[in-house]
């Protein structure tokens, strides 16, 4: 199973078999990173320039999943978030709090590290980052724990999501000013 600089499991052997797309990626196939970005990295956009920006990944649009000469791990500039803000592994539901400093229900994880050159220095490893719920990832970082596990939210985040609806629907509720201030 991979592993963080710590030493701690992630909980995936191929953090990019859990890869949908790369964030660079347009609906029509080509490189955001090479177009708009290129001049980070000349080489990589010279080379995506000469066959249109094409993502070498992606291949052609028109198939499904990624058809080109290359996988994910092959391109330089890859890089993958996840933007859907669920636990991966529980499909726990961020519940925000505007102006609350309470620590998120969710937290980035992350699926790949540095890796090791043969110097032996650690060298940044394509960003492939996902949500847990923060019991999720305790359990991930704190054990064999899998992202793929079939699990139900712990009840303690379950709780604690239901509190803060809770407070969400206490400040939606309409009270008038008249009724506040009576008496006053």
């Amino acid at each position: 199973m991979e592993k963080t600089d710590a030493g701690t499991p992630v909980g995936v052997d191929d953090p990019y078999a859990h890869v949908d797309r790369c964030d660079h990626l347009t609906s029509e196939g080509k490189c955001r990173f090479a177009v708009e970005q290129g001049d980070r990295d000349p080489e990589f956009a010279t080379r995506l320039r000469e066959g249109e920006y094409q993502c070498p990944v992606a291949g052609d649009p028109t198939e499904e999943g990624p058809t080109g000469p290359w996988e994910w791990q092959d391109c330089p500039q890859f890089r993958c978030r996840q933007h859907d803000r669920e636990c991966v592994r529980c499909g726990l539901t961020e519940e925000r709090m505007a102006h609350d400093d309470g620590r998120p229900l969710l937290e980035e994880h992350h699926l790949s590290y540095a890796e090791e050159s043969e110097a032996g220095t650690g060298q940044a490893a394509h960003e492939i980052t996902i949500y847990l719920c923060r019991w999720c990832h305790a359990k991930v970082h704190g054990s064999w724990a899998r992202i793929d596990d079939d699990v139900n939210p712990d009840p303690e985040a379950i709780a604690e999501r239901e509190r803060r609806r809770g407070r969400q629907q206490e400040e939606l509720g309409f009270e008038s000013a008249a009724d506040r201030y009576d008496g006053e």
